[in-house]
This record gives structure tokens, C-alpha cells and sequence, in this order.
């Protein structure tokens, strides 16, 4: 028996457990400390930019998170248009009652070739996004792909900013996509991602696949 007691203290992989269950306990122990702090809720400005893929798929997991728990959320597309995707087809079919989705845009504006078009179509779609922010039954509204809107000049980043700060309901949450996002905007929000691009299959000639791209 004392043979037993002293291999079993000796035992390294016993050790190795020891260490590692006293250090998880010390850093719940921290961790539980730090979030007994976090009491707040609020509406929360989230932008997803960067040259990265996932910034809309992101997003979207955020919506269909709100979908889940029932709570009434919107979608306004500024620069995807006639595309088909399977967010939008999943939505209108079997959630059209929790999450309004709005196709505002034309496609890529090199598709367009048409300034003063992908103009109104902004517009338009801005138009809508601000009725649908304005609506507190609306928990989420995802503006996708308006910075690169707002890249543009299509739409005027100050009269976003100062819509966002002067009329979103205090409790909506208001995500905006796409690459380069502006500075003023960025300097508002309250959760910034920028998606870094390491390596992607187009590069070495691989199309956009469903249930990856679109």
C-alpha cells in the first residue's frame, strides 16, 4: 500500500492534472470576478469590414441567432441585387414572419457601370434601413455590404453617423458589412471585426460555390 501511495505521487500525468485543474479553478475564479461586472445591456453599433471572406457570413449567423430566439430583426442588401443567395431564399421562405428581408442594391457597381443608378439604389436602400432602425420592435438590422456604399460616396457617412447617434432605439442592434469601413464609423462603433485575408481559393482559381459564397 505505501508502494501504491508513493508511485501514485510520483505519477507525472497525475501531476500534469493536478496543475492543470488548480490553474482552470484560479482562472474561473478571475474569470467569474470580471463577469460579475458585466451588468450593461444596449443596442450595439457592430461593423464588419476587412478584405477577409466572412464578413456578411458573420453577420447573417447573428440574424439567424435572432431568428432562433423569436426576435423580430431586418435585412437590407446595398449592393447585392439580382444574385440569388441562400440566405435570402431561407428567410422569405421559412422566417419571412420573424426577419423582413429587403434586395435594395443592383449588383457590383463594376456591373452596373452606372453612377447616378447605384446612387439611387443606395438611397433607396438607406431609406428603407432607417425606417426599419426607426421600428423598436426590430431587435436587429443588418445594412449589408453598405460600406462599400459609403466607400463610394453613394451615401454620405455623416448622415449615417448622426442617424445612428440621434435616432437608433436604444436597445436595436445595427450591424454594417463590407470592405473599408469608413474611419468616422468605425470610430462610433461599439464592435469593430476587420476579416484578415490570408489565403482564398479564387486566387488560385476557384469560383464562388454555393453554400460557401452565396
Amino acid at each position: 500500500m505505501i508502494e501504491e501511495t508513493t508511485e501514485a505521487a510520483t505519477d507525472p500525468v497525475r501531476d500534469d492534472e493536478t496543475r492543470h485543474s488548480e490553474k482552470m479553478a484560479k482562472k474561473k475564479v478571475a474569470r467569474d470576478k470580471i463577469m460579475a461586472t458585466k451588468t450593461g445591456e444596449k443596442g450595439l453599433i457592430i461593423v464588419h469590414t476587412g478584405k477577409g471572406k466572412g464578413k456578411s457570413s458573420a453577420a447573417f449567423g447573428m440574424i439567424f441567432r435572432h431568428i432562433a430566439h423569436g426576435k423580430p430583426c431586418a435585412v437590407v442588401q446595398f449592393i447585392k441585387g439580382a444574385m440569388w443567395t441562400g440566405e435570402r431564399d431561407l428567410i422569405e421562405k421559412h422566417f419571412s414572419d420573424v426577419c423582413q428581408f429587403h434586395t435594395m442594391g443592383e449588383g457590383f457597381t463594376w456591373e452596373t457601370q452606372d453612377r447616378a443608378r447605384d446612387i439611387a439604389a443606395a438611397t433607396a436602400a438607406w431609406e428603407t434601413a432607417k425606417a426599419l432602425i426607426r421600428d423598436e420592435r426590430n431587435s436587429m438590422v443588418l445594412l449589408d455590404e453598405i460600406n462599400i456604399a459609403l466607400r463610394y460616396d453613394y451615401i454620405d457617412v455623416n448622415e449615417v453617423i448622426e442617424f445612428l447617434k440621434a435616432e437608433k432605439p436604444v436597445m436595436t442592434h445595427v450591424v454594417l458589412t463590407g470592405r473599408n469601413a469608413k474611419d468616422e464609423l468605425i470610430e462610433i462603433a461599439d464592435l469593430v471585426t476587420e476579416m484578415e485575408l490570408i489565403k482564398h481559393p479564387f486566387r488560385s482559381g476557384i469560383k464562388g460555390q454555393a453554400g460557401v459564397e452565396f
